[in-house]
């Protein structure tokens, strides 16, 4: 959440970071106008009250009863006067928050400007697209290798859940599990994160907090007996473990890292990527997690990239990364980057993670804090997160990437010693 003094003192940055997301930049001038409001009432209201208090005190030394009766009744219609106007200045409050809530975080000045995706930046690619004509076939999509080597199942994800649901079998459920298995070591005994094992269902407040509330809320599976929701992702709960706490700069960064399965109804992407497991309701992540100082959040934005690419080169899947232009990145961040792998029977590169620093947007929002040092005033926390990595675009990359000309796969080095044994699938064999 923007802080509203900074609406109050630079309108104008927020301005131009609504054109900059190509949003309507008068949402701000509504903003000011009701903080106007919502102040000037509050002043109304505090005067009211004092005046409440004074008087209270007067007639509890008054001697005279009839001088006191007056004085009551003339609170009396004070009272009157306060109820009304704290009615009204709950409502004013209430509306301001409620647009505050909606308003995306102000992209960092390192941004590239741009209208959408077709304006990202390319940083940087690595590794070698592998040459199938060389060696005399053509690179099938993932969406037929994985039923011809039996280890994906479409038919009977549909069956069991409906459309853009999908079944992994027998070898393939077993790669997606090294995978996952692997993602969390190497962040865990090599890159310094603590792993968390994390309920797949929060609670409304922990949403809003990471800012998936309210704009995303048609995008969200919820549970309305309960107000619980699943998680669309594992960001939601990891933004929210330190909520309303204080913690030490000593403590600072925290990095934090956790699997879980993600839950979203890809209400906003009908129409887009409908074949194959490119988007599904139900998909598997490992997130990493960031708490920082906001001296350091820029330095650990890049960190987190470089994390996630030494990942895709050990699994030797050629990628480029992507510096986000203001219309594509995130609700919640200021700055951020895609990484995306490519998938050579398709033809097409597929974004498997997505790093974001949010600066203190979400630390607002979940009010989590830091003392700077002993006895200093706590201020807000910066926070990063990014898919370290996401399937099971990864899968769909290996399926097609390790594909062999006899219709077997390569299991890629890194992944055989969580394979127990397996280095290549074969038809029939999963």
């Amino acid at each position: 959440m923007l802080d509203i003094q900074l609406i109050r003192d630079h309108p104008d940055t927020v301005r131009e970071g609504l054109r900059k997301r190509n949003d309507d930049p008068a949402a701000v001038d509504a903003l000011v106008a009701l903080d106007v409001q919502w102040r000037d009432l509050l002043q109304e209201v505090e005067t009211l009250r004092a005046e409440r208090n004074r008087v209270s005190k007067e007639i509890g030394r008054m001697k005279d009863k009839d001088a006191r009766l007056a004085r009551i009744d003339e609170m009396r219609a004070l009272g009157e006067r306060l109820s009304e106007l704290e009615e009204r200045l709950h409502g004013v409050e209430t509306t301001l928050q409620s647009r505050l809530a909606w308003m995306p975080n102000v992209p960092d000045a390192s941004t590239p400007i741009g209208p959408d995706e077709s304006a990202n930046v390319e940083v940087r690619r690595w590794g070698h697209i592998r040459d199938f004509a060389a060696e005399g076939f053509e690179p099938a999509a993932h969406w037929d290798l994985g039923p011809e080597l039996d280890i994906l199942d479409f038919e009977r994800g549909v069956r069991l859940s409906g459309s853009r649901f999908y079944l992994l079998k027998g070898a393939g459920a077993r790669l997606q599990r090294a995978l996952i298995f692997w993602f969390l070591d190497v962040h865990t005994r090599e890159n310094g994160y603590t792993e968390f094992y994390l309920p797949f269902v929060v609670k409304r407040d922990m949403l809003f907090g990471a800012g998936q509330l309210p704009k995303f809320e048609d995008n969200l599976y919820h549970d309305v007996e309960d107000d619980l929701w699943l998680l669309p992702t594992a960001e939601v709960a990891l933004t929210n473990l330190h909520r309303d706490e204080i913690l030490d700069a000593a403590d600072l960064p925290r990095y934090y890292v956790a699997y879980t399965p993600c839950f979203r109804r890809e209400k906003m992407s009908a129409g887009r990527d409908v074949r194959g497991i490119k988007r599904g309701h139900q998909f598997d992540k490992v997130e990493m997690y960031k708490f920082t100082t906001p001296e350091t959040s820029a330095a650990e934005l890049e960190s987190m990239v470089a994390t996630g690419e030494d990942l895709l080169r050990r699994l030797g899947l050629p990628y480029r990364v992507l510096e986000l232009c203001t219309g594509d990145i995130s609700f919640a961040a200021a700055k951020g980057y895609d990484l995306e792998v490519w998938a050579p029977g398709q033809g097409a590169w597929l974004e498997v993670s997505s790093c974001s620093n949010c600066t203190d947007f979400q630390a607002r929002r979940a009010n989590v804090r830091y003392r700077p040092e002993p006895g200093a005033k706590p201020e807000f926390v910066h926070t990063l997160n990014g898919s370290g990595l996401a399937l099971p675009r990864v899968m769909i990359a290996i399926l097609e990437t390790y594909q062999q000309r006899d219709g077997s796969l390569e299991v890629p080095e890194v992944l055989r010693p969580y394979m127990g044994g397996i280095d290549v699938i074969r038809p029939g064999e999963a």
